[in-house]
């Protein structure tokens, strides 16, 4: 099967496209379609995240759920909306964080792709959804992916930083060998959550901090 992805990603994960769960994702999701079914994101922006942000690139690794399932919302980043689309409460509060963290100017894009090609990427635990049903994919496979993507930076790589939000992402905490990475854990910045520990948790700073301290260059948070 020949999936469209970022040539370094595609030799890093070669054996997980031939896998029998893998291959089910691809026959779902075109079952999916045709029954009729609204996909999000659209397919050119499924592997988005690593297209953007090639596997020697990685310096941080912000871990979402699944992607937004409002129409011309998901783009394939995780948390990240398209220019012109109004940045979703979760978003908003992460900008809140950053100013106050960092002192940046509240951005007025949701659009995330800078960091992506920071150094940022920006991984949803599963890749796709059906249009308003939030979570109605989640249970196809793309976790098998997306733990066995985790894995590799963490077996690959060394010196990265997780930002785990909420309880979802800090289950992924044990695919991570915390010898050669950094993990940073905080509440979700979802507004029924964001004052319960996400807000005052300074993980844009921390985490340019420990990078500089491996010598590795921070990364740029602007977004504007």
């Amino acid at each position: 099967m020949d999936v469209k992805i970022e040539a370094s990603w595609k030799k890093v994960l070669e054996h997980e496209f031939t896998k029998p769960y893998f291959l089910q994702i691809a026959i779902h999701l075109k079952t999916e379609r045709a029954t009729g079914k609204t996909i999000y994101p659209p397919g050119p922006l499924i592997f988005n995240a690593f297209d953007k942000t090639p596997f020697d690139k990685v310096k941080v690794v912000i871990l979402g759920q699944d992607p937004y399932h409002g129409p011309g919302q998901a783009m394939g980043l995780s948390f990240s909306v398209p220019d012109g689309i109004p940045p979703p409460p979760s978003l908003v509060n992460i900008y809140k964080e950053l100013k106050n963290d960092i002192g940046m100017p509240i951005p007025k894009t949701g659009n995330l792709t800078k960091w992506a090609e920071h150094g940022v990427l920006l991984l949803n635990a599963v890749l796709t959804v059906r249009a308003n049903e939030p979570a109605s994919l989640s249970k196809i496979g793309w976790m098998d992916f997306t733990d066995a993507v985790i894995k590799k930076i963490s077996e690959e790589k060394k010196g990265v930083v997780f930002l785990l939000w909420g309880r979802f992402a800090q289950e992924k905490q044990v695919l991570i060998d915390e010898m050669k990475h950094h993990v940073l854990k905080a509440a979700h910045p979802s507004p029924f959550s964001a004052d319960k520990g996400f807000f005052g948790c300074k993980h844009f700073s921390r985490a340019n901090e420990w990078l500089m301290k491996k010598g590795i260059e921070p990364v740029d948070w602007t977004i504007n």
